[in-house]
């Protein structure tokens, strides 16, 4: 289950675990123009923990969910 909600600054992205115990914390997506940060609570220490992706990281992680194992370089194709 998610929730999507657009905001001033950024559009939130809220990933629900449900299905079989045991499940993880929500994850929060928040895209900026210049970032995507992805935000989960680690309840061993009852601190928030943010990961930081650059627009081409967040690129290559979409990129790299379809692809074989590897090491690939994405590249842009200029018009024909």
């Amino acid at each position: 289950m998610f929730s999507i909600e657009h905001e001033f600054d950024a559009t939130v992205i809220t990933l629900i675990d449900e299905g079989e115990t045991p499940l993880q914390e929500d994850v929060t997506i928040n895209s900026f123009a210049e970032c995507v940060t992805l935000e989960q609570l680690d309840p061993r220490t009852d601190r928030v923990q943010t990961i930081t992706l650059s627009p081409s990281q967040l690129r290559d992680l979409a990129a790299a969910l379809d692809l074989p194992e590897g090491i690939y370089q994405l590249r842009v194709m200029p018009p024909e």
